[in-house]
């Protein structure tokens, strides 16, 4: 199937393996000839589908059988930034072993990189460095890498991208600084308040690298944000990197 139509009997039947994570049906249907390319009916592609469930078996079985790694999923999403978003270095790391392009562009302008950095998932911000993303290429909102970075408030992310030489310094120094006068918790509930109506109860998590807040009205999660509270930190290394106290 290439996008036309509805998926055959063995497209769906791939799909559901792949939903299930059934990495012998998928190697059962691809020897049969079922394309690697199956989408959904929503036009999402069986290596998206793979790519942000983390299974990273499954993704190697569909790259090895001819799936595009940088083939858009319903139009606009890309393996390799969904599973950048969702942390999976594993899959990531497979994605660019196949040839995916560590900087290519999903829509409205979001990047692997930008993914990893805004989500706060260093090991993935490393695989993509390595593998020739660019630490300068502005996000969507224009914003440097190095500033993201900082303001996301994960120091490991932050030494990534100094090691391939990011630059805007400056920025990120005082974006870090910054953060280290507000309290993290607090500017998360002003920021789901502002997005989604002030009222309800927050629920606040906090684990050793940052903290979670969640808007709940009766009874639902209405959304969910967090961030690291690493600034003081990133202060520390931008500090030493620009070699200023």
């Amino acid at each position: 199937m290439n996008g036309q139509g509805p998926p055959d009997a063995g497209e769906r039947d791939l799909l559901t393996a792949v939903y299930e994570g059934d990495e012998d049906a998928v190697v059962g249907l691809l020897r049969l000839g079922v394309s690697p390319e199956a989408v959904d009916e929503d036009g999402q592609s069986a290596l998206y589908a793979a790519a942000v469930s983390d299974a990273p078996g499954i993704v190697r079985l569909l790259l090895a059988a001819g799936a595009a790694p940088d083939r858009l999923s319903a139009g606009s999403d890309l393996p390799l930034c969904g599973a950048a978003c969702g942390g999976h270095t594993e899959v990531v790391r497979a994605l660019l072993a196949s040839g995916a392009v560590p900087d290519a562009v999903e829509e409205f302008g979001f990047t692997a990189l930008t993914w990893a950095l805004r989500c706060g998932h260093p090991a993935v911000t490393e695989a993509l460095l390595a593998a020739g993303a660019d630490p300068n290429r502005p996000g969507p909102t224009g914003e440097p890498p190095l500033v993201t970075a900082a303001h996301r408030g994960f120091p490991a992310c932050v030494r990534s991208l100094l090691a391939h030489g990011a630059g805007s310094r400056g920025d990120a120094l005082a974006e870090a600084r910054r953060w280290t006068r507000l309290d993290v918790a607090s500017e998360l509930r002003a920021g789901l308040g502002r997005a989604h109506g002030f009222g309800g109860e927050y629920v606040t998590r906090r684990w050793a690298e940052g903290v979670a807040v969640e808007l709940v009205r009766d009874g639902n999660v209405v959304a969910g944000v967090d961030q690291g509270t690493g600034h003081a930190e990133i202060v520390a290394v931008l500090e030493g990197a620009l070699g200023v106290g």
